[in-house]
């Protein structure tokens, strides 16, 4: 079995590695908010000029997002009005199906030309349809040269990972719901319902037997295991998945079945699954050769309550939606929430570190490493939706919102263990090791400093660069200058509201039409959000500077208005 670096290693070496590389962000984070402060007072027209390249820098990076969000919202609007479950029947005999499409692109060609011009919407409608079609013929005649390497459709089984602490049964219901309403066999789905011993068994208990008598019968199977927690692991999930994943193994062990026919989806307990999303899956999984060295990401979208929830929360989860919108369009993207994986790849590397917090992307650099390098997250262009926190208050809905927050950015704690895999291993290139290491220390960097920097140290030479700094023509325009590239900045938020306004899931209707009004005007807040977004990170990299670790994981608290 392959071995990961160890976060808590006792050999003396290795800690210290572990421990320089945890100081990390940290000490850059502290670094620049202490260099940018002394600059402005010693050498403000210095920090004058890295202030004013750091805004324009920062005028591109968001033009940059601000386009490939919008693409793969395209992308993800195009994804959903594919029949994923068509093309997942027809991958056994690809030239068969390649000849209906030819007739069907014709059928759409002639009642394109015979809509009048007049009708335009009905025009543009049928282009768009013969164009999606065309496309679906290319990736179908992909196929023929790797048609003896297809997986049959029908020999796939999809296992459904739903780990529970506290939740109670009426949120995890519509997630085993939607894997009840999806298109693909549910004969070919078990449901891994993955509880924990120190739940109150007062609450755990009835909330099991509620699940597995209202689905009772409708899949394959319903597994439940009861997770506890062992000497050296930590009350996180992921020591609670691992636990479920090697007890799955027993299962299929005991009939037979080849773990290479096995996806393996790790969702979050409240994840609701788009009716295609399996069968896209199972397309995308039995159709690449290369299988067994990919993940499998949905878009997590914060659907499922986000009309509930306060506008605070709801800029917080649609920023984060649009930026996984984002990383699906890079090479770079990895693993998040809720996504999939071949079984037989997870045995390889032992599943899920269980002593470290952040288990969604550290499964994804344990691949990459066990792969010298060769494994990509392949994107699944359909949404899953999940809870936006929401609690009794408004103001503990914005407490946990933070905890939740800081947890995300406690993914820095891949970081150390990512450099200590990859870097000995000498059958990665050097330029992959150099591109990961600067994304892992660049994102998390930005998260940080960027909103503190933009809001209040860009003001700094003004405020303490001298009398002689604050007469001169650069300290005039200084104050201009930021404002001007901030309004363009503004620009990339004011393009994304109507996107994420359409995106929005139906208005439930206890809720007045005002609500939209009031959803629009929310926008309004960005920057004060945009700043608070970055003290969770701040938080948690000084933490781990400091090495003041947390001890469990936090579960964020879910509840529904009724």
């Amino acid at each position: 079995m392959y071995k990961f670096p160890d976060p808590k290693t006792k050999d003396p070496k290795e800690r210290r590695i572990q421990r320089a590389l945890e100081m990390v962000h940290g000490s850059l984070a502290w670094t620049a908010f202490f260099l940018i402060f002394f600059l402005s007072f010693l050498l403000p027209v210095w920090a004058a000029v890295f202030i004013i390249i750091f805004d324009v820098y920062w005028i591109f990076r968001i033009i940059f997002i601000t386009y490939y969000s919008f693409k793969a919202n395209w992308q993800l609007r195009e994804g959903k009005r594919t029949d994923w479950w068509e093309r997942c029947q027809n991958t056994l005999h690809p030239e068969n199906f390649i000849g209906e499409i030819e007739k069907r692109i014709v059928k759409i060609e002639n009642f394109r030309r015979e809509i009048p011009l007049m009708e335009w919407r009905k025009k543009l409608a049928a282009t768009f349809y013969l164009k999606r079609t065309k496309k679906i013929l290319e990736d179908t005649k992909r196929l023929i040269p790797v048609k003896s390497e297809i997986m049959d459709w029908r020999e796939i089984i999809h296992v459904v990972l739903l780990p529970t602490a506290n939740e109670p049964a009426e949120i995890i219901e519509p997630a085993i719901q939607s894997l009840a309403d999806s298109n693909f066999p549910k004969s070919q789905m078990i449901v891994l319902l993955a509880t924990e011993e120190r739940e109150d068994p007062e609450n755990r208990i009835p909330k099991v037997e509620y699940l597995k008598n209202k689905f009772q019968g409708v899949f394959k199977d319903f597994l439940v295991t009861e997770h506890i927690v062992a000497t050296g692991e930590m009350k996180c999930k992921a020591s609670n998945a691992t636990f479920a994943a090697k007890e799955l193994m027993k299962y299929l062990d005991a009939r037979n079945i080849d773990y290479k026919r096995v996806i393996f989806s790790n969702f979050d307990c409240d994840s609701v699954a788009h009716p295609e999303y399996f069968a896209a899956l199972t397309y995308a999984y039995i159709t690449n050769p290369k299988r067994l060295q990919r993940a499998y990401q949905p878009m997590p979208m914060y659907h499922n309550n986000i009309w509930d929830t306060n506008a605070f929360v709801r800029l917080i989860v649609t920023g984060s939606s649009f930026w996984h919108l984002f990383q699906s369009t890079r090479r770079e993207m990895v693993t998040f929430s809720s996504h999939s994986e071949p079984f037989d790849t997870l045995v390889k590397v032992g599943f899920w570190p269980v002593n470290m917090i952040s288990e969604d992307s550290v499964i994804y650099w344990k691949c990459l490493a066990h792969f010298d390098g060769d494994y990509e997250v392949q994107p699944i262009r359909l949404p899953v939706s999940l809870d936006a926190v929401l609690a009794e208050t408004y103001w503990k809905t914005i407490k946990n919102q933070y905890k939740q927050k800081r947890r995300w950015a406690y993914g820095i704690e891949n970081f150390p263990v990512t450099m200590r895999a990859l870097w000995p291993n000498k059958k990665v290139p050097v330029i992959k090791k150099l591109r990961i290491s600067f994304e892992l220390i660049e994102g998390h960097f930005s998260w940080a400093t960027t909103s503190f920097i933009l809001a209040f140290l860009g003001w700094m030479p003004l405020a303490l660069g001298g009398d002689a700094f604050r007469t001169s023509v650069l300290a005039h325009n200084l104050p201009l200058f930021t404002q001007n590239l901030m309004n363009i900045a503004l620009l990339g938020l004011l393009a994304s509201i109507p996107v994420s306004m359409l995106s929005l899931p139906p208005k439930p209707r206890k809720y007045h039409w005002s609500k939209y009004i009031v959803i629009f005007f929310q926008y309004a807040i960005s920057p004060l959000v945009a700043f608070l977004s970055a003290l969770p990170a701040v938080d948690s990299q000084t933490r781990m500077l400091l090495g003041r670790y947390f001890g469990e994981f936090w579960v964020t608290e879910k509840m529904r208005k009724k």
